[in-house]
């Protein structure tokens, strides 16, 4: 195991236990993956609660998703391979039941190609326009098939009644995305159907143009 590899491990169990500390993803629920820079990925393994996560609890797979070394990886690995194969810019996903976010995609009529109102800028800045995937069960590769649909030229993919799946540049990176989009759910529902201005087009395109 090289250096970077082993920060990478130290950086995933730290972001895992601060994810789950601050009620992001509970119980043994959520997964996050980052590529390393030799090739091949890190992923957090099935049924493991991000908060118990320690730098050598992680699976390393190849970069076809086949499992290498440590625990069975998550379930939902193809959701992540998807999400790599989409944008060549991605090196990490994270996919938590973050509860606003949850909750929000088990609304019924969503706008399926930007499902979440752009209320502040920031939403924008760190994620922009949401597509939103139809349900799946869990662990299903239909979610897989539905994100190399949805993904290309996008952070992140609301899946119904499941949650967010983000991508980053890095593993702050998309941390951070999730985080941004948690808290944009979260005041949507503040709002409370209050009437609220949401962005303009021009506006948002402003700020997505800003974003890159």
């Amino acid at each position: 195991m090289n250096q970077e590899e082993e920060r990478l491990r130290e950086d995933m169990a730290r972001h895992g236990q601060s994810l789950f500390l601050r009620g992001l993803s509970g119980g043994a629920s959520g997964n996050i993956s980052v590529r390393l820079p030799g090739g091949g990925l890190l992923a957090t393994p099935t049924g493991r609660s991000l908060g118990a996560l320690r730098a050598g609890d992680l699976s390393l797979l190849d970069e076809g998703g086949a499992h290498l070394s440590g625990p069975p990886p998550t379930k939902e690995v193809f959701m992540h391979l998807a999400c790599y194969r989409a944008n060549a810019w991605c090196r990490a996903v994270a996919h938590l039941h973050s509860p606003h976010a949850v909750a929000f995609s088990c609304l019924p009529g969503l706008d399926a190609a930007d499902c979440l109102p752009a209320f502040t800028p920031y939403m924008d800045m760190r994620v922009g326009p949401l597509p939103l995937a139809p349900y799946c069960r869990p662990g299903s590769p239909d979610i897989g098939a539905h994100l190399s649909r949805l993904m290309p030229g996008r952070r992140a993919v609301l899946l119904a009644n499941h949650g967010p799946v983000v991508c980053g540049k890095n593993l702050d990176d998309a941390v951070c995305n999730s985080e941004e989009l948690e808290n944009a759910a979260r005041i949507f529902f503040l709002l409370d159907g209050r009437g609220a201005r949401p962005l303009m087009q021009e506006e948002r395109a402003a700020l997505l143009t800003k974003a890159g």
